[in-house]
């Protein structure tokens, strides 16, 4: 748009040609036929055409039509085309548009005279409305509220033109005048406004001098009444502070919600004590918790998180009820609520906020809840910055989490390993605890990743003979048995750990291929497996507890190459708190026959793809350092990782720490800003009011 306009109508089938039929509808057409030339006039104006030749064949035949229709799309052309010349002057046949507004000022039809009083209101040429004024001001007094509203509007607009305290002189005494006596909601609401634009200090008397009655006004005032307290409290002094914050706080309890979210902006705005804020942040939380709008929610939240900023120590106390918002089902809710309540959390408050989340994390559980796979990652992440910032609160969590180890989302499974790692680590207290619930749960992982960190963990932090031994007779039951292939007699390969008969096979491997014999010729070499004995076993009991298996037959020699290097930590482990030789080696041969049959499958035809050069390395590593241990490796196995891992943690500490610090020692107010001088006046002269909210 090149000029201001006040209307906009989308049409993009118009043309100058049109102007002809327009013309001719006006001229001979009834009022349907009138209305929809008009229309079709506004949309071509509005798509920037001038159309001059049309404003006397409206002013002929448009003006003395009675329809109601006709009149209103007569008031829209009105507004939008030029009504001044190139110089700036009014245009002479605007003189001939004065009578019929006159008129409709004048009509005993209610409708004609509110949507004149409004077009009056779009106008800003004194010579048109200079002899319209004293039929406006008649509406002032008119039976119909309708006409009241808009002729308050009317008079506004007008006294706010440049000169329009000359057309209008007493206009701010005649609208006081009319708001003392009226009863309409939105015709009170237009006087305060015209007031409170016009004569502020008739509109602060008026608030004052009706202080008491304000919580009965409707919520249209309301709303008002806060913005001149707003604007008031901006631009001149705060002599009467502590009466607009009485009447603020009487708000409070209003029964528009829309009136109540304001009183509490206002309330901050005008008062830093803590009395104020713990009111706004209460009337927040109240919002929060009873509007079902997740915009709404989204809003009084980043209002939360301001007070945060400034009033932390206030906001600290409706922790939880902030945390009452989670009961949203939207996602965005629920990240910001735990957001700011992970900023706010203290060493009296921590064990409240665990215990709130661990309820939560246990409702996720039940399989009706929306999206409850990616809300439970939202507070095993929550609960990990929990115990993380403050350790004594996690044995109260950690062992719940564990039960979501082989969760389906596997962001969530993450985090929670995640979180059990680091918490293995910095309690020692928990170690055996979450060693042993480890172990009752490995079995139910199926991602890959958290297979491997729990390997990990086993790995390190089995430390008694008890917890070696059950390690290492879970992994291999969660390996099955083993070669982890057989090829029959018809060259078909299958899964050795498949039961397919309930009796005992035998199956022999027979490969073939050219070898170099010691005199230097070739020959085929020919090698037989061992019988394969193959229990009875449920399928699905069995395959519930395959999971190693299943991951490493898909062709996952990462996870393969993490076993190895478990087992040979957890057999060199043994050999030093198990004091039977005999087992030890028993353990040590049973890990290498492991490896070897991974070895075996990855070179093998059985999987699409071989293993991974880097894979293949480390496991010959590990049957390698089973079969030669050495003092110095052996110590770089059972301590180095354990204390690099340590110093890891140690580091992200401190840098937690140092960005914490950084972000206090970021300065709020800079050396060149302005100085409030209001803060180095006189107490005596500020304090006129006991208020508890004035400080």
């Amino acid at each position: 748009m090149e000029k201001p306009c006040s209307l906009l109508v989308h049409f993009d089938k118009g043309s100058a040609a049109m102007a002809n039929e327009i013309k001719a509808d006006l001229e001979g057409g009834d009022g349907p036929a009138k209305a929809d030339a008009m229309r079709r006039a506004i949309s071509l104006l509005l798509n920037g055409e001038t159309l001059p030749q049309l404003f006397i064949t409206i002013v002929r035949y448009v003006l003395p039509s009675e329809d109601h229709t006709v009149q209103k799309l007569l008031l829209l052309y009105l507004e939008i085309i030029d009504r001044r010349d190139p110089a700036g002057r009014a245009l002479p046949e605007m003189i001939l548009i004065c009578q019929n507004l006159r008129n409709n000022l004048q009509s005993p039809n209610e409708y004609i005279r509110g949507v004149t009083l409004r077009f009056l209101c779009r106008l800003s040429e004194p010579e048109v409305l200079e002899p319209l004024v004293p039929s406006v001001l008649e509406n002032l007094e008119h039976r119909h509220h309708f006409i009241r509203r808009h002729a308050v509007s009317a008079v506004s607009a007008i006294y706010r033109l440049p000169h329009g305290d000359q057309l209008i002189p007493d206009a701010p005494e005649l609208v006081e005048r009319l708001l003392a006596s009226e009863q309409d909601a939105s015709a009170r609401r237009n006087a305060f406004l015209m007031l409170c634009a016009c004569a502020q200090e008739r509109a602060v008397a008026y608030l004052l001098s009706n202080a008491d009655r304000v919580a009965e006004w409707p919520d249209l005032l309301q709303m008002a009444v806060l913005d001149l307290i707003r604007k008031v409290c901006r631009s001149q002094n705060r002599a009467n502070k502590g009466r607009y914050i009485t009447i603020i706080t009487s708000l409070l309890s209003a029964p528009s919600t829309a009136v109540v979210y304001e009183c509490a902006g206002a309330l901050v705005s005008l008062s830093s004590a803590p009395t104020a804020v713990r009111a706004a942040a209460n009337t927040y939380c109240q919002l929060l918790s009873s509007q079902s709008d997740n915009n709404v929610k989204l809003i009084l939240l980043d209002r939360l998180n301001e007070l945060r900023t400034t009033h932390r120590d206030v906001m600290v106390g409706v922790v939880m009820d902030v945390l009452r918002a989670l009961a949203s089902p939207n996602l965005d809710v629920k990240k910001k609520v735990l957001d700011l309540v992970l900023d706010l959390l203290t060493p009296r408050n921590v064990e409240e906020v665990v215990l709130y989340l661990k309820k939560e994390v246990v409702k996720t559980q039940a399989g009706d809840l929306e999206k409850g796979a990616e809300y439970r990652q939202m507070l095993v992440q929550a609960i990990h910055a929990c115990a993380v910032e403050y350790p004594e609160v996690a044995g109260s969590v950690v062992h719940l989490l564990m039960d979501f180890l082989g969760d389906t989302n596997v962001a969530a499974a993450v985090d929670v390993v995640l979180f059990v790692r680091e918490i293995i680590e910095t309690n020692p207290k928990l170690r055996v605890s979450m060693i042993q619930r480890l172990i009752d749960t490995f079995y139910q992982i199926r991602a890959s990743r958290v297979c491997s960190c729990a390997l990990w963990i086993l790995g390190e932090y089995s430390l008694s003979q008890s917890e070696v031994e059950s390690a290492i007779a879970t992994i291999k039951q969660c390996l099955g048995d083993l070669p982890f292939y057989t090829v029959s007699d018809e060259g078909e390969i299958n899964d050795s750990a498949k039961p397919a008969q309930p009796v005992v096979n035998s199956v022999t491997v027979s490969s073939r291929r050219p070898v170099v014999l010691a005199d230097g010729t070739y020959a085929t070499q020919s090698a037989a497996t061992e019988t394969i004995s193959t229990a009875s076993v449920a399928p699905g009991s069995l395959a519930s507890t395959l999971n190693l298996r299943s991951l490493i037959l898909s062709g996952d020699f990462f996870l393969a190459a993490v076993v190895a290097c478990t087992l040979t930590k957890l057999v060199l482990r043994l050999e030093e708190v198990q004091p039977s030789k005999v087992e030890s080696n028993k353990a040590c041969t049973g890990a290498l026959l492991i490896m070897t049959s991974i070895l075996q499958l990855g070179q093998s035809s059985y999987l699409p793809h071989p293993i991974d050069n880097d894979s293949y390395d480390r496991i010959v590593l590990c049957v390698r350092l089973l079969c030669n241990t050495g003092d110095d490796v052996r110590k770089i196995w059972l301590q180095s990782c354990r204390q690099s891992f340590a110093k890891m943690l140690a580091e992200k500490q401190f840098r937690e720490t140092e960005e914490m610090k950084a972000k206090a020692q970021i300065s709020h107010a800079q050396p060149d800003d302005l100085i409030d001088f209001y803060h180095l006046k006189s107490r005596r002269m500020m304090q006129t009011s006991s208020t508890a909210f004035c400080n």
